[in-house]
């Protein structure tokens, strides 16, 4: 049997979405997504596309996660920019009793 034309091989989750998925990421409507876009953007909720007019998925995750506070429970602490702050913390951790 001859391969399909046109047959999907792997499925793609987009990261990019349209208006109505981003309101569902949400829990809104799109008429409720609509209505409050404004405010949202005002509170850094992430734009839209200037092309597409999609909206980013991860940047959409990541503005909600900074909004609950979870960003910095999430990351590391800043790691040593030098050898003279990677001293300095070593020695700090040192003069704690740790290693």
């Amino acid at each position: 049997m001859p391969p399909r034309q046109n047959s999907i091989r792997f499925q793609v989750q987009p990261r990019d979405v349209p208006p109505e998925k981003a309101a569902r990421r949400l829990h809104l409507t799109v008429v409720q997504f609509e209505d409050r876009l404004p405010e949202l953007l005002s509170r850094g909720f992430p734009r839209p596309d200037v092309t597409t007019g999609m909206f980013d998925l991860v940047a959409i995750d990541r503005w909600m996660d900074s909004r609950s506070g979870l960003t910095p429970a999430l990351t590391q602490s800043p790691q040593p920019q030098n050898f003279a702050d990677m001293y300095k913390e070593r020695a700090a951790r040192l003069a704690n009793g740790h290693r």
